[in-house]
């Protein structure tokens, strides 16, 4: 066997032996984490993680529980918008599961918060619409003012993002 076959050999079973590790350690993660789980519409499976039961036992305290599951927030609508999001956070949960390594307290990404903001203008069209037909050019934002509105903690927003909490 020449040289360049060995070396070709050699890191082909390199590369096998990554992939391997790689598919194998997201298959571990994915079935400790109950992956799975995520793949429904029950709001049970968002707690999975203990940084999320705070949120979700204060959802179930809310009005919103009657009304809207964590997917009704917290994802865009159409099928294949919402497993986008869902594939896209999962990795990041994912990640900070595996690695333990996750901000606290949670803040949400700006991608996050504008499918937020659409499902807070989607549900409540008819106050939005006349909240903004008596405005100005300044932009209106639900959350600015109702973070806290589907699973509230105190303390758990940025402070520009209510005004009503302590600064």
């Amino acid at each position: 066997m020449d040289k360049l076959t060995r070396m070709t050999k050699f890191w082909g079973i390199c590369a096998g032996v990554a992939v391997g590790v790689a598919v194998g350690g997201g298959l571990f993660t994915f079935v400790y984490a109950r992956g799975a789980s995520y793949l429904t519409n029950d709001p049970k499976a968002c707690a999975n993680c203990h940084i999320m039961r705070e949120h979700y036992e204060a959802w179930v305290k809310s009005s919103h529980r009657s009304v809207a599951t964590c997917n009704d927030c917290h994802t865009p609508p159409g099928f294949v918008a919402k497993y986008v999001t869902k594939a896209e956070n999962g990795f990041f949960h994912s990640l900070y599961f595996t690695t333990g390594d996750f901000p606290d307290p949670l803040r949400i990404k700006p991608r996050n918060r504008v499918v937020t903001e659409q499902a807070c203008r989607k549900c409540h069209t008819p106050i939005v619409e006349a909240i903004e037909a008596h405005r100005d050019n300044e932009a209106l934002s639900c959350m600015k003012c109702h973070a806290d509105v589907g699973h509230p903690l105190r303390g758990a927003f940025a402070p520009e993002m209510n005004p009503h909490h302590e600064r």
